[in-house]
């Protein structure tokens, strides 16, 4: 039989209607395309896509189920690595890992293979059949995970399954971390996040929300009740670019416009109540996926004109190509190769211009992207009513501040055992963000399957 070499597109709101909402932009495979699209694999003997995952899913072995119209199997042998497959499936960066490493990409398109781990969660959901693990016999040892994004709820799903009792504490009020603040609803709905957790509270896991590690209660005294400790608590300090007229009114670090609008709801206010500045011309700096994240969000709370500024060219922008591809579907304009230097507030205080320089490409700096480099002369300046700054972030200090013993590194960064996760002070381990800064949700993940062994075998031995 003749491979297809296209692959089965998946349906979305079209541009015109999506950006006057906030429901999911990419709607997902029916059962026809789910299984059109699966029967494109090759089932390679090799399977490079497998050593391209950083949890280790057996991508053949759930696709060949979707091909066989067995969907519960698909999702069995997907929950046996992840348990999280309806998240990843729509906002981990497939191509350029496990679709990069597809034989099929050499020719034309590779496996929709994201596009498929979401269809088969999605199914079961709508199915409402759940592929419970099997869960080993209690061991007695406790496990205290500080953090309920990605990397917690990783690793308290794979020990429980080993038989330890785990507890998340949740600084916030809702679970899911940077899911649930961070991924505006158009990309993953929140109901989609609390599914998740939900099926890990059926586990056994305890969850306890408003809890600050480091406030409430210190790591040392967590490992008074606990045999171990997993940090999972991400990268939430916002990076500024530190140029004159940045504190003006009317500036937000895109983690708090991101969680004023996802996590508090305010892109309904006055239904909740807290309130968001809705300007007429916004401006985001960054070129990653939280500075599209940051744009689209604007566009939908009902701005004119919104712009991404980016320092370099459209070639070195990190987001992922489908969403800058959404981006501009949208509307949203790129302004390439530009670097503000001011900003300009009126007399109330209020951001009212933006001060920019052009730039241009030089040498490879120290990530292999193309240096920017000021063009002399190029000033000018924009109108700007909000801008949002989405140029990075740092883990915040709180942990590392009340704890004796942890080793941090040169941008607030928790120091592991790459091969372990271990931290430099015992019973304590730590993956996601916190050690790697901002990173991706699949990458946390990975961290904490690593973590997660590592905690059973000291569990399991004289130290725990």
């Amino acid at each position: 039989m003749a491979i297809d070499m296209d692959r089965a597109e998946m349906p979305k709101q079209p541009p015109e209607d999506r950006i006057h909402n906030f429901s999911e932009v990419a709607l997902g495979y029916n059962i026809e395309l789910a299984i059109k699209e699966a029967r494109r694999c090759l089932q390679c003997s090799e399977p490079f896509c497998v050593a391209g995952c950083p949890v280790e899913i057996d991508i053949p072995g759930f696709i060949k189920a979707i091909a066989e119209e067995d969907f519960r199997r698909s999702i069995k042998i997907l929950k046996d690595k992840t348990i999280l497959p309806a998240i990843c499936g729509r906002v981990c960066p497939q191509e350029d890992q496990c679709e990069k490493s597809c034989i099929l990409s050499k020719k034309k398109a590779p496996i929709a293979i994201g596009r498929l781990e979401r269809f088969a969660a999605d199914q079961e959901a709508l199915e409402g059949t759940w592929a419970l693990p099997s869960i080993a016999d209690p061991t007695g040892k406790k496990v205290a995970v500080v953090g309920s994004g990605p990397a917690g709820l990783t690793i308290a799903g794979d020990l429980i399954k080993k038989g330890h009792k785990i507890t998340i504490f949740e600084a916030l009020h809702e679970p899911g971390g940077v899911l649930a603040y961070g991924i505006p609803e158009f990309r993953l709905p929140k109901a989609i996040v609390r599914r998740e957790v939900e099926f890990l509270k059926n586990l056994g896991v305890g969850l306890i929300f408003d809890f600050v590690v480091g406030r409430t209660l210190t790591i040392d005294e967590l490992l008074e009740e606990f045999q171990a400790v997993f940090l999972g608590t991400g990268a939430g300090l916002p990076w500024f670019m530190e140029i004159p007229g940045e504190n003006a009114n009317g500036i937000y670090s895109a983690n708090e416009y991101l969680t004023r609008s996802n996590l508090m709801k305010a892109y309904i206010f006055p239904e909740y109540d807290t309130p968001i500045k809705r300007g007429k011309r916004v401006v985001v700096i960054g070129g990653g996926n939280v500075a599209m994240d940051s744009a689209r969000t604007a566009l939908r709370l009902g701005a004119e004109e919104v712009r991404i500024i980016y320092r370099r060219s459209r070639t070195e922008m990190p987001a992922r190509q489908e969403e800058i591809e959404n981006a501009e579907e949208e509307g949203i304009i790129f302004e390439f190769l530009t670097l503000p230097v001011r900003f300009i507030p009126d007399d109330s205080g209020w951001v009212r211009e933006m001060e920019c320089l052009r730039m241009q490409l030089g040498e490879p700096d120290a990530s292999g992207r193309r240096r920017p480099v000021p063009v002399k002369g190029s000033e000018f300046r924009t109108p700007v009513d909000i801008v949002v700054v989405a140029i990075g972030q740092s883990p915040n200090p709180l942990i590392p501040s009340t704890t004796s013993g942890i080793e941090v590194g040169k941008w607030g960064n928790i120091v592991v055992e790459p091969a372990t996760g271990r931290t430099s002070k015992r019973g304590v381990f730590a993956g996601g963000d916190v050690v790697r800064g901002g990173a991706t949700v699949i990458l946390a993940m990975g961290d904490a399957r690593v973590a997660a062994r590592a905690i059973d075998e000291y569990l399991k031995s004289n130290n725990g």
